[in-house]
């Protein structure tokens, strides 16, 4: 019996409008016991108010496998298209005084 090589492959639709994509250059993460929460912020200059874009939930187990694809990915970047340069020893603290509306 001959078993079908597209028997365990998981068929991913994207749609046009979502191919688009969404610009975010603000992440903030919170976490509890049982999941990871990942909003995407876009802030503009000038902006008193920016709104979250997209809202990811993640259980820990799936956050730390985003983790390690993102490394993954970040290494092969930097191998073919040299390193991501940061500023100076500048670290970024988390943000306490963001205020939110559910």
């Amino acid at each position: 019996m001959e078993s079908n090589s597209n028997d365990n492959q998981l068929q991913i639709e994207l749609k046009e409008d979502v191919a688009q994509g969404t610009y975010a250059n603000l992440a903030i993460i919170t976490h509890s016991s049982s999941e990871f929460i990942l909003d995407f912020v876009r802030v503009m200059p000038g902006v008193p108010k920016a709104g979250v874009k997209s809202r990811i939930i993640l259980a820990p187990e799936h956050a730390k496998r985003l983790l390690r694809a993102l490394e993954d990915n970040i290494s092969k970047y930097e191998r073919s298209c040299g390193p991501i340069r940061l500023p100076d020893a500048q670290i970024i603290p988390p943000i306490t005084n963001v205020k939110g509306e559910a």
